[in-house]
């Protein structure tokens, strides 16, 4: 019956964001893929590559790329990765204005959300320059962890919207806590912005040993200090880290004591979810947070003990893209536990 009276603009607005969330967790699916196989600056320039919108083939073409950065040789591989990724993230924008349009067509309807998809926009567009900065400011740091952030965030508030049309909106009414699952969700971003710090920082294997680090339980030469400064100045090129050793070592042990800390949260949030008083959406959300985030620290042991392989260290960044759609949710099924869910759970 709900087909029969739902607006075309409206039905639009569910497909665009379907393929929004798609295209989000593809798009940080391959920036991760980019950036861990050392393709982040393998254009040099930005929107185009070597001053053209496809790599151009014929070697007088090419030739005369060349010269327009000298410093940077042309290397076929990483030039396609990162314009693939660029063609992606650009269809990931223009689903998102669909959303919007969509939405704004839809604005006589009472149940429209309008001001999020408005929101998104403006997340979007900002994450379009913090691509632009990654390439311009040669893979700073704190621009990395930032586009990781950003593109996250935009997976999460898709994510979210699209829950809001498949779910009911009736509002909690079974007496379910919320807090809990924000916790999780605060934690579990922290434990991401480390990871961006940590990857942007080619720390991943400053320690190579599990569970100690460097032979040692908290290891002596960690500089924390020099390890957390977030800014350098200009002009510096971070490709492949600028860091000393013990710089990286305290983040790498920084981002394995937060990792804990997420297991622990988050361990304790699916256990509390997921028993039977509960109504079955919320326990059926806490069994995914669940699984991802055991499923996300055993990635995470992996890359340290087989030494950093390109697939395990992608899927690590996948994996905390469904931990984070896990989170989000288990938070949304606890908002919207109305009367269906209190049957449920009687």
């Amino acid at each position: 019956m709900e087909a029969r009276t739902v607006s075309p603009a409206r039905r639009w607005y569910r497909r665009a964001l379907a393929v929004g969330v798609a295209l989000a967790l593809t798009v940080i699916v391959l920036g991760a893929y980019v950036r861990l196989s050392d393709a982040g600056l393998g254009c040099p320039d930005w929107p185009g590559c070597y001053g053209h919108l496809v790599l151009p083939g014929d070697d007088a073409r090419r030739d005369a790329a060349q010269l327009l950065y000298p410093e940077r040789p042309i290397e076929d591989g990483k030039a396609w990765r990162e314009m693939v990724h660029r063609y992606l993230a650009t269809t990931l924008g223009l689903s998102i204005i669909a959303v919007v349009v969509a939405a704004w067509l839809n604005r006589r309807d009472p149940t429209q959300p309008r001001r999020v998809p408005v929101a998104l926009l403006a997340v979007v567009c900002f994450q379009g320059l913090l691509g632009m900065w990654t390439v311009t400011l040669l893979l700073k740091p704190l621009v990395v962890m930032g586009h990781l952030i950003g593109g996250l965030t935009t997976l999460a508030i898709l994510a979210w919207l699209l829950l809001e049309e498949r779910r009911p909106a009736a509002r909690n009414a079974v007496g379910v806590p919320v807090w809990p699952v924000v916790v999780g969700l605060a934690v579990l971003a922290g434990q991401i912005a480390l990871g961006g710090w940590t990857s942007s920082n080619y720390a991943a294997l400053a320690c190579p040993d599990v569970p100690t680090c460097q032979g040692q339980w908290w290891p002596d030469e960690a500089n924390f200090a020099e390890g957390f400064v977030l800014w350098r100045g200009l002009g510096i090129n971070y490709e492949f880290g600028v860091l000393d050793a013990p710089s990286r070592v305290a983040i790498h042990f920084v981002h394995r004591l937060g990792a804990l800390t997420a297991l622990t949260v988050l361990g304790a949030v699916a256990w509390y979810f997921g028993r039977p008083r509960w109504p079955a959406a919320v326990r059926t959300g806490a069994a995914a947070v669940g699984a991802a985030v055991v499923l996300q620290v055993a990635i995470g042991v992996g890359i340290v003990w087989f030494g950093l392989p390109l697939p395990l260290a992608t899927s690590h960044n996948a994996v905390a893209a469904l931990l984070l759609l896990a989170v989000v949710n288990l938070l949304h099924a606890t908002i919207r536990s109305g009367p269906a869910g209190r049957r449920a759970a009687a």
